[in-house]
């Protein structure tokens, strides 16, 4: 049954991955763990603040070997500090591969 109170187009999967950031054109990187996913975005938390309209290069690597990483290009659409690191909401603009 379809929960009308849920404006997504996409649904949302818990998911508890390390994942590694790249800012592009740049040599800069970070970890951070990925918290859920959905075909539109992630949402993530690392000790790095990250600035809102930020493009990043994700790579998701999922506990299971039987589940291939995802890489993909996100833009940082919010950013909120909580107990000493980061929640960062992402779009995924698209992916690599």
């Amino acid at each position: 049954m379809l929960d009308h109170g849920e404006r997504r187009r996409f649904i949302r999967m818990e998911a508890r991955c390390k994942m590694h950031c790249r800012i592009p054109q740049s040599d800069e990187e970070f970890t951070a763990t990925c918290h859920n996913l959905s075909g539109a975005g992630v949402l993530f938390t690392t000790d790095r603040a990250v600035e809102v309209g930020k493009a990043l290069e994700i790579r998701i690597e999922p506990e299971s070997a039987v589940t291939p990483p995802l890489e993909a290009f996100v833009e940082v659409l919010r950013v909120e500090k909580r107990d000493g690191e980061y929640a960062v909401a992402a779009e995924i603009k698209g992916i690599k591969g």
